[in-house]
Parts: structure tokens; sequence; C-alpha cells
């Protein structure tokens, strides 16, 4: 790969602030030492041993489970169980909980610490699946300032010496926002750090992210690391939002799907040195079936292809390879046939403006689904109804 030096930011700044490239430490979070200030955001269906395997062949960082449901590792549920596993020479472990009853979310971490499967826990109140949110979880909970709170604690008093964090949306909606509440609460009850996505659960994924809700929280929270999440698509994107919010870190969700080289990029361009260029088709296959081989390896040939699927739209967006290509990966049945339509592709560039494509979920915006009487008073310590608590892990 060839080297570029222009790092200025592809998106509008906050208040005029231009971003220039720094050299970034390392983040520490409770005893964890990262060599990047970078995190692996939890995605359903992606973020799974395999895929963090390879993100992490790439540079450092944390990287996260997928989102696992409280009450079905209590309860447990053999899917979630998968779900929750990791590599053996995985480390750190990482990873993140939904729930909306304290007790659940409690017994949860009490079995993952307790039986030494995890070194990191971080509790979704950032999830806006409608699924979740009807019961009150993800990005709903924070509303409930008490029972945030007491999840909260009962998490971080389970977890002990291993760092507990949130994952934070800027509200329920533009009327309810919940961020700088939820952010001062869980500093006070000693979480390690927390994170913010500047959307809104009713935004979904639509619109732009405002990082002005970052730089806010950032403010507000002095005593422990603020990361920040949204629209960072490339390696400058991290350099504008550290530069703009004062944030600490990054987390780094739908911009690496299919790019899990972003991940060597934002360790170039936080120290400071040259972010390579777009790999060509040529650089792209080799990763491609790297992930083919790391999926069949963890859930078995036949499972392990059908992971793939969706990825393959992912490695190749932007790519001028044809739309009979992309149909005919779409429904790849073995690593054979992988290989066979990956050395038909020609060896092309991505053309300029390919990184910005959107990726993965763009729907939004949406009317959030909440349990009845839920936004009637946000200080109302009711818990929520656990029996409604979703046991879907995944999101």
């Amino acid at each position: 790969m060839g080297v570029v030096t222009d790092l200025a930011p592809a998106r509008p700044t906050v208040d005029g602030v231009t971003a220039q490239p720094l050299a970034a430490p390392g983040l520490a979070i409770g005893p964890l030492r990262l060599e990047q200030p970078v995190v692996l955001a939890p995605m359903a269906g992606v973020t799974n041993a395999p895929f963090r395997r390879l993100c992490r062949r790439f540079g450092g960082g944390l990287y996260v489970s997928e989102m696992i449901s409280a009450r079905a590792l209590c309860e447990g549920n053999d899917k979630t169980d998968g779900m929750a596993a990791f590599a053996p020479d995985e480390s750190p472990r990482s990873l993140q909980l939904v729930g909306v009853d304290p007790a659940y979310v409690s017994r949860a971490v009490e079995i993952l610490v307790g039986e030494g499967r995890v070194d990191h826990v971080d509790l979704n109140f950032g999830c806006p699946a409608r699924k979740v949110t009807r019961a009150g979880g993800g990005g709903a909970l924070p509303w409930k300032r008490r029972l945030y709170a007491s999840i909260v604690a009962a998490a971080v008093r389970a977890a002990g010496p291993v760092p507990v964090t949130v994952k934070l949306r800027v509200g329920i909606d533009d009327e309810r926002h919940t961020y700088l509440d939820a952010g001062r609460i869980a500093e006070a009850e000693g979480v390690a750090a927390v994170a913010l996505h500047g959307r809104t659960v009713a935004q979904l994924y639509s619109g732009q992210a405002d990082w002005s809700h970052i730089a806010a929280l950032k403010e507000a929270v002095s005593s422990i690391p603020v990361l920040g999440n949204g629209d960072i698509w490339e390696a400058s994107d991290a350099l504008a939002m550290m530069e703009i919010t004062g944030c600490d870190g990054v987390v780094i969700g739908r911009g690496c799907l299919g790019r899990p080289w972003l991940f060597g990029e934002l360790a170039a361009a936080l120290g400071g040195r040259p972010v390579p260029p777009p790999p060509t088709t040529a650089e792209v296959v080799p990763v491609m079936v790297e992930h083919a081989e790391l999926l069949a390896a963890w859930f078995g040939p036949e499972k392990g292809i059908r992971e793939l699927r969706k990825h393959t739209g992912w490695y190749l967006k932007g790519y001028p390879v044809g739309s009979p290509v992309r149909a005919a990966l779409n429904q790849v049945r073995s690593l054979a046939e992988l290989g066979d339509l990956l050395g038909g592709l020609p060896d092309v560039a991505l053309p300029p403006g390919g990184l910005r494509l959107a990726r993965g979920h763009t729907q939004g915006p949406q009317q959030v689904a909440v349990p009845a009487g839920w936004l009637d008073d946000p200080w109302d310590d009711a818990l929520a109804d656990a029996s409604a608590d979703t046991t879907a892990s995944g999101g």
C-alpha cells in the first residue's frame, strides 16, 4: 500500500475548530492499559471471536463481544453462552451486557468474573433496537435515573477488580436527553470509562452524529475517560473527533465493517504517522479469505461461510467489481467457491469518496418503543418488568 499524508477531517467541524494530527497515548480503563485509545463497538452478528481476532491483527485496542443478555446468561442459554465465548489466546477479553434488572445484571457479572471469563465488562445503555427498548433496556434505560444507577452500582460491586464501563446514546429523543445525568451517575458509581454515541435512540442511524454532545460529556465527566462514537469512517475522523471534543478515545462501529484494517490506519494516524491509502481489491481479497477461514474454524465450514456472506458486500463496498460478482458472493456456499469467485476479480482501486459510503445500518428516524408509562416520571425507581427483559443476545 502507498502512503498519503493528508489527514484533514472529511466532515464539518464543531464551532469552526479544525482538527490536526496528534500523537495520542494509549488508554487506561481501570487496570487495563491499551496500546491505542480505540474500542471496537459491539455489533450483532459481526463482533464475534473471528472478527475480533482479525481486527486485533491490524492494530491495538479493546475488542468487545456482541451484546449479551444478562438474563439469558444467568439462565444458561446455549446460544448466549456460545456468543459469550472467547478464543483461548484472546486478551483482553471484553464482553458487553444488557439488562433491565439489577439482580440479573449483578448475577451475570458475578458469573463472568467468578469463572475468570472476562477482563472487562461493558454495560449497554445505548442500544436502539425495539426488542430491547420496549422492555426498558438499552438506550431507553437511562431515562429512569434511579434504576439506571442501581444497575450500574450492582455491576461495579459484582465486578470487583474487573473494570466496568457504560455505553450511552444522547437520549431517547431530542426532548429527552439523558447522557449528562447518565455520565455523572456512572462516574459516581465507580465505572472506569463512559462512551457516547452522538445520536438519540429516535435517530437510530439516520442523519449525522452530533459530536458536540461528546464534548459536553467530557466537560461533565472529569475523573474517568470519555470515549466518542459515531461517524468515524476513516482515520482522519478519529483525529477530528478527539481534537474537537477533547475525548480520550474513540469507539469504532460501522466504519470497520469490511475494513478491519481501519484499526491499523487508526494506529498510524493517532501516532502521527502517515496513513496508507485504501487497499486495492488484490489486497482486500486475502483478508476476505482469512476472515472466511477464521469463521469456518470457529463455527464449522457450513455456518462459517454463511456468516461470511453479510461481510462480502462490505468488503467490496465502492469497488467497481460488478453486480453479478456481488450477487454470487452473497450466495457463496464453500471456501472453494469463495476462492474461485475472488480469484476472478480485477485488481482495482477504491474510487474517491468510497470510504464514506454508508455501511451497515442506515435506518431511522424511528418511534421509540418503551414500556407503558415509562416516560411519565424519570425519577420513578420502579423496576422494569424483568419478565419482559430480552433473552436475545446480539441486539
